[in-house]
């Protein structure tokens, strides 16, 4: 099997459920309904986590600190964001929990990922992954993950900061 090394946006997604469950037992067959993958999909984003170092040789024990370095470093310059039209979608970076209840912004500095089953009208920001906005909407602590990472692909220096700090106790805590 040919596997390519680089890691996709889609595997940080399956990182970060990994993350979310907190050390639960998982299956494939559920990860991939629960983010909208194909099985096929999540196989292979465990194979290139594991070869990128984010998962140790068995798939299953996931390698925080590791994640946290570039998701702290890297993500900004790897996936960086694209900002669209005002839309309505669902609420990401300091728009949506945990930011949102540290930073207060405006009605008119609001982030979303564009949705019809979102609930907030904000500027578009490419999600990290198509199907991550409904995986969000399935699991409240994979939301505020990928909200936290939006925040340090799209945030002021201030968001950033909060974020990368509210990441490196969440994923510290195991």
């Amino acid at each position: 099997m040919r596997i390519r090394h680089g890691i996709r946006p889609q595997d940080v997604l399956v990182l970060l459920k990994l993350a979310a469950s907190r050390g639960q037992a998982w299956r494939q067959v559920d990860l991939a309904r629960e983010l909208g993958l194909s099985q096929y999909e999540v196989s292979m984003s465990l194979e290139r986590a594991k070869n990128s170092g984010f998962l140790d040789g068995s798939k299953k024990l996931l390698m925080r600190s590791a994640l946290l370095e570039f998701l702290v470093h890297g993500i900004k310059y790897v996936y960086p964001a694209q900002h669209g039209p005002v839309c309505r979608g669902v609420p990401t970076s300091h728009s949506a929990p945990p930011l949102s209840k540290r930073i207060v912004s405006q009605k008119h500095d609001q982030y979303v990922w564009p949705s019809g089953e979102g609930t907030m009208r904000g500027q578009a920001v490419s999600p990290l992954y198509a199907s991550a906005p409904k995986a969000a909407l399935r699991d409240s602590r994979l939301h505020e993950l990928l909200a936290l990472v939006d925040a340090i692909r799209v945030g002021r220096a201030r968001e950033r900061q909060i974020a990368c700090a509210e990441l490196e106790r969440r994923l510290s805590d195991g």
